[in-house]
């Protein structure tokens, strides 16, 4: 049986309980610094088109407590629960000593160990985006159910500076970023796009590529380079067979399209669910019954139906 559920008003904003908490770290030299202010200023400026609430840690002066302790307050302070999502962005160096990741901020570092912590407690949609060098680890502690989690490098070895994160910043809202051409561009989509540009960089210039960003949205904790993407499906698995990547990445939107914004966070969701149940029974078509899949998929696909008729 279908679920009406009302639809808000074309001025409603977009993302009402979404928010972005952005991290600066340490700069180290003017030149970063300067970076990673723009891609800062990116941020900011997506976050003001798709109407979400935008944190931003590290650009300002040297408060009297640390960036370390702020960023933990900062998490404390914002919602566990929920259905609309928190994106925590960390813009800056990391460093790895062969045992523990850690990013770089003004003052006390924060490792991976201690922020897989911090986040424990959230159940609400969170998206975790590490844009520094050395950031792999992160990956590994913080992948989790409901989540996506990016790292602009696929080990902490990798421990030049990272680029990825400039890409990533500007794929945002770029029209040529939206592949599936819905009007928005989504995580999955701008990571994508932000891997694709780092890779063309380090070919243009004719140096050996020392970034491999990675996305995790299945909680396995191993991650997907965008090499391994057609489209937007992951065509390759890793050897022990795990879950695709993408599905929850490719629903993370920071500037909604117009249609989007019509839906509210609980039809939103419900239209989520009943999406991802249809990919990922198709990823079993090889393994089944040709009668058997097609039964199951029709009775995945009839709610789904009704679901845009009722939004109609």
């Amino acid at each position: 049986m279908a679920v009406a559920l009302a639809v808000p008003a074309l001025g409603a904003p977009a993302n009402r309980g979404a928010a972005v908490i952005l991290v600066v770290g340490a700069a180290g030299e003017d030149d970063f610094g300067a970076n990673f202010a723009r891609q800062a200023d990116l941020w900011q400026r997506a976050c003001a088109q798709g109407q979400c609430r935008c944190i931003t840690l590290g650009l300002a002066p040297s408060p009297r407590s640390s960036d370390y302790d702020r960023l933990k307050e900062t998490l404390a302070a914002q919602p566990k629960e929920g259905l609309e999502a928190l994106w925590l962005v960390l813009i800056g160096h990391g460093t790895f000593d062969g045992k523990e990741a850690k990013f770089n901020l003004r003052g006390p570092d924060v490792s991976a160990a201690e922020l897989a912590v911090w986040l424990r407690p959230f159940r609400r949609p969170l998206a975790v985006i590490d844009t520094a060098s050395c950031s792999a680890p992160f990956l590994n502690l913080l992948s989790a159910t409901n989540r996506v989690i990016i790292t602009a490098t696929r080990s902490g070895h990798e421990q030049n500076y990272a680029r990825f994160g400039q890409y990533l910043a500007e794929s945002l809202t770029d029209p040529a970023a939206d592949l599936d051409k819905d009007g928005q561009v989504s995580l999955l989509e701008a990571f994508l796009t932000a891997s694709h540009h780092a890779a063309e960089f380090y070919k243009l210039q004719g140096r050996l590529l020392t970034e491999h960003a990675l996305l995790d949205d299945n909680g396995d904790g191993l991650g997907t380079p965008a090499d391994w993407f057609r489209g937007l499906r992951a065509v390759k698995k890793p050897k022990d067979n795990a879950g695709l990547d993408g599905l929850v990445a490719q629903r993370f939107c920071l500037v909604p399209s117009e249609s989007e914004r019509k839906l509210t966070p609980e039809q939103r969701a419900r239209r989520d669910t009943l999406e991802r149940a249809v990919l990922l029974h198709r990823e079993k078509k090889g393994q089944m019954n040709e009668q058997d899949y097609y039964r199951q998929l029709e009775q995945l696909l009839l709610p789904l139906a009704r679901f845009y008729q009722d939004k109609e």
